[in-house]
């Protein structure tokens, strides 16, 4: 790029236009603070025209129903081989009280997501067993939204039982599944998936299944993972795949698109030592995160309006400074949180009602309790 500003960048973003990849690389390596403060600043004013200055928030629970996986991700504290110290796989008599405690709280979804455990299984097929799990939820708790399975999970099903990707998707989508997690995509770029996460599914793969779940009407997420190995053009790879999903998804009409974008920065003190040791640091860094939360805002946010830092991840302080650098949604309560957890991070596994509209009123910033799919929920 050649005689190209900061300012004319965020001129350009502030009139409404898409940044291209260069530029959004440009701005991902800006190391002035002046520069740096004026691109928050225009995500913030990005945020506010794309998505309102009142933060919504979710009432939900997390429930990681089993950590036993085939996987053997380089980030991943969270999984264990069967039989290994710390190895579950909750069954219906202990995900039942969960359910109930949600409700008993507010809840309005369960998030669900799990290892892939080779004995999921009824009869020696993995369909039916996530089948029972998602349709024993719904014939209890028919109201809850169930957000659930990633397209890992999706994938893995699939494969075992030897089925197209769009079976199992409608299968999901008919027992109860009301919007997919866009989880399992930690960098959208194969080199990178190759070091972190080489036995998961591919770039492609993934695109292709997030893909048909808007065809199929099923809403997704979308995240990223990020402050590991990965370099600001392959964070920007990242954005630029999304964007072009989520335009597909609306130009084509799709029945379904992306709900929100969500921000992961890597938590390092319990992975695995050859990655730990390969990033050098336990914590994420916050200037970091901050820095791609804003250009993840000018970047998506013509796109996808709604997006949302990790309170687990960054801590509560921390995610108050994303919602002055772009984000509009503070997020879950969760009620419990084990994958990031046993990762080390130091936000805590809960966060009451109560301590969300406090953080938000403290910006001087209107709260909303939201569903899922970001439509209002009265109290």
């Amino acid at each position: 790029m050649t005689t190209v500003t900061v300012d004319a960048i965020l001129d350009r973003a502030g009139r409404g236009y898409d940044l291209s990849p260069e530029e959004g690389v440009f701005l991902l390596k800006q190391t002035d603070s002046s520069a740096i403060a004026s691109i928050r600043s225009t995500a913030d004013k990005l945020r506010y025209t794309q998505a309102g200055d009142t933060v919504t928030y979710v009432i939900n629970r997390n429930i990681n129903f089993t950590n036993i996986c085939e996987q053997h991700c380089s980030f991943c504290a969270f999984r264990r081989d069967d039989g290994q110290a710390g190895a579950y796989w909750l069954d219906w008599a202990q995900i039942l009280p969960k359910l109930t405690d949600a409700v008993q709280r507010g809840a309005t979804e369960i998030c669900m997501q799990g290892g892939l455990n080779l004995q999921a299984k009824v009869n020696g097929k993995s369909l039916p067993y996530y089948l029972k799990l998602v349709e024993s939820i719904k014939q209890e708790f028919p109201h809850l939204h169930l957000h659930a399975f990633s397209p890992q999970e999706v994938q893995f099903i699939a494969r075992e039982d030897k089925l197209k990707y769009v079976d199992v998707i409608v299968a999901l989508r008919d027992a109860g599944v009301g919007s997919m997690p866009g989880t399992a995509a930690e960098v959208l770029n194969d080199d990178v998936r190759r070091i972190l996460c080489p036995e998961k599914i591919d770039t492609a793969t993934w695109l292709e299944i997030v893909s048909t779940a808007h065809k199929l009407g099923l809403p997704t997420t979308s995240t990223m993972l990020s402050g590991h190995i990965e370099t600001p053009e392959q964070q920007i790879e990242h954005l630029e795949k999304l964007r072009e999903l989520q335009k597909t998804a609306i130009n084509q009409d799709y029945p379904a698109s992306i709900t929100e974008f969500i921000l992961l920065p890597f938590v390092g003190q319990e992975a695995p030592k050859p990655l730990r040791r390969r990033v050098g640091r336990d914590q994420p860094v916050l200037a970091d995160a901050l820095l791609l939360t804003a250009v993840a805002r000018i970047y998506l946010g013509n796109w996808i309006s709604n997006h949302q830092p990790s309170w687990v991840k960054l801590g509560l302080a921390g995610a108050m400074e994303a919602l002055v650098s772009g984000c509009n949604d503070i997020g879950g309560t969760l009620m419990e949180e084990h994958i990031t957890t046993m990762a080390g991070a130091v936000g805590g596994t809960c966060m009451e009602v109560e301590s969300l509209q406090a953080a938000v009123t403290s910006l001087g910033r209107p709260y909303q309790q939201r569903d899922t799919l970001y439509q209002k929920v009265r109290s």
